[in-house]
């Protein structure tokens, strides 16, 4: 384990660097830095032993990076879709957007739905959820994933199925 501290400690100024290049704001290259190691040493046993460590960590801390940019926008544009002032009236674009998420909500299973709206809505904890539920902490957690990962393909427009109907 001091070998892993060793290296660890040895890459971390170049996390850092890399995190801070990305970011552009310090707070948030740390942030992205605690959530790296945080995912590495979680993952640690499925590393392949002959892999690179330093290219490891660093493709851990792009994939973040990507993932977080990627929510940050679109939770900002639900933000701005639900926050609207009454006297301003909404765009047509905007009307189609937060219908086609509010559709796409819909579209999910009750319990999936249930269970977005109890976290991201109300903001409880996995933990509170649970109780609400009456399920164990990591079927909510795995639940939640995939209700997380079928809202996203819905919204990204990742639908197998068309949406028009094909007459003959």
């Amino acid at each position: 384990m001091n070998d892993l501290e060793d290296s660890l400690r040895e890459l971390l100024p170049r996390l850092r660097r890399f995190a801070l290049s990305l970011t552009r704001n310090s707070h948030d290259a740390e942030d992205l830095v605690q959530a790296t190691l945080e995912r590495a040493l979680t993952r640690w046993k499925g590393k392949r032993a002959d892999g690179d460590l330093r290219a490891w960590l660093f493709s851990i801390l792009y994939r973040r990076f990507v993932d977080s940019h990627r929510s940050a926008k679109r939770y900002a544009s639900m933000l701005a879709l639900f926050s609207q002032r009454d006297d301003a009236l909404p765009s047509a674009e905007r009307t189609v957007v937060a219908q086609a998420a509010l559709g796409a909500f819909n579209q999910l299973k009750p319990e999936q739905r249930a269970l977005l709206f109890a976290i991201t809505v109300e903001g409880l904890s996995y933990q509170q959820a649970a109780v609400m539920l009456e399920l164990p902490l990591g079927t909510v957690m795995s639940r939640l994933s995939r209700a997380r990962k079928a809202l996203h393909k819905l919204t990204d427009g990742d639908i197998t199925s068309p949406a028009l109907r094909i007459y003959k």
